[in-house]
């Protein structure tokens, strides 16, 4: 049986969760002025770090009197360095909903063999949020890459709470509005929302969550490049440009470059925009077909980012739990294999289904042009099963 393909393809197939797909403006000669073959110390690279830092806080509206620094490893090295450096002083509650968040649990209570109060919920759903103790210290996503699912503000963080906020921005900076004074520890990679080049991440620390570095030191040691400070005080040349360790010059370009693409577009309001108007072409998709639906349970919650499709289709959900992988996973073999989408499977911790980036350097355009091809590659793989 011959199923007809759709007449239109996606200008650019990328829609991987990370590293994602770059601005449509972009090229390697956007990459010319880097400061390649120069010290980071140097007198350019200390600028072009300083310029990366400042113009973060510009586009990401983030407070004043808030630390911002480039450190190692992207944002799993920003998370563990605050994991590491913060934790220990007072009790700990942790929220999960997806492989990534339950990562940090893991890291809390085998590595550092710290207690937690663990709030935990399915894949596609939020936990009680109205269950967490802000008077300990709280860990959490703001977007749950892996599942889809993100918190829907940050109304459920008191003013006057007693413990530090430490979150895991990583796929919600730039494209949420992240509640800058509920948060004390916020991290995100720029490979994500701005599709910049991956290795490095961002940390931004309230006034609350220096003083607790200077005024606590944790029980374990701790790795060089998770020291923020000396003596009893911040390091401050980490936040103004003086790295951990040696950063990519060439990343760092690429970072210039799409800072000032988020720029052009509107800034933070602007990248929200776009991807909430992505977000909507696959909603209208959704409700136009009912083989498929958002993983995410609640509307309030679904990540404009990360979308996390689930098949509902019967036949495919008579099949056993290696049969639906195995379903979706053709699916998205079937569009890499026509070079209509790239990277659309399922996380390999989550519920098999397809995962969709919707962030704002994809344009919706080609979400609209995807959308007929996801039916097309849904017929195709049905054939499969007879």
């Amino acid at each position: 049986m011959t199923i007809q393909q759709p007449g239109t393809r996606p200008n650019n197939p990328q829609f991987s969760s990370g590293p994602c797909t770059k601005p449509t403006t972009w090229s390697l000669d956007a990459l010319s002025d880097a400061a390649l073959g120069r010290s980071h110390r140097a007198a350019i690279g200390k600028s072009k770090l300083k310029l990366a830092i400042e113009t973060t806080r510009e586009v990401l509206e983030i407070p004043a009197d808030y630390k911002i620094g480039i450190v190692p490893a992207s944002d799993t090295g920003a998370v563990e360095m605050a994991l590491w450096s913060l934790l220990g002083a007072r009790g700990i509650d942790m929220l999960s909903w997806e492989s990534f968040g339950a990562g940090w649990v893991s890291d809390v209570t085998k590595q550092l063999g710290l207690d937690v109060t663990h709030h935990q919920a399915d894949y596609g759903q939020l936990p009680d949020l109205s269950a967490v103790n802000f008077d300990n210290d709280v860990v959490f996503t703001w977007n749950g890459t892996t599942s889809g699912v993100k918190v829907p503000n940050g109304d459920f963080i008191p003013a006057d709470r007693a413990g530090l906020t430490i979150c895991d921005a990583t796929s919600a900076a730039f494209a949420q509005d992240l509640a800058w004074d509920k948060l004390d520890v916020t991290t995100f990679s720029w490979q994500k929302v701005l599709g910049g080049e991956a290795a490095h991440g961002i940390i931004v620390l309230s006034p609350r969550a220096v003083e607790r570095l200077e005024s606590y030191t944790p029980a374990w040691p701790l790795p060089k490049i998770f020291r923020m400070t000396k003596g009893g005080k911040l390091i401050d040349g980490i936040f103004t440009g003086a790295t951990i360790n040696t950063p990519s010059m060439l990343a760092v370009e690429d970072y210039l470059f799409a800072l000032d693409w988020a720029k052009s577009v509107g800034g933070k309001a602007g990248m929200m925009a776009r991807a909430d108007r992505n977000l909507a072409i696959l909603a209208k998709f959704v409700a136009a077909n009912d083989w498929i639906d958002f993983l995410a349970v609640d509307a309030a919650n679904r990540s404009n980012t990360s979308v996390c499709l689930k098949i509902t289709d019967p036949r495919v959900a008579a099949l056993d739990g290696a049969g639906q992988t195995a379903f979706a996973k053709g699916m998205a073999k079937l569009l890499e294999n026509e070079a209509v989408a790239y990277d659309i499977g399922s996380y390999r911790d989550a519920p098999a289904g397809l995962r969709i980036w919707t962030g704002g350097t994809v344009e919706t355009a080609d979400l609209v042009a995807l959308a007929p091809w996801l039916s097309w590659a849904f017929e195709a793989q049905l054939t499969t099963l007879s």
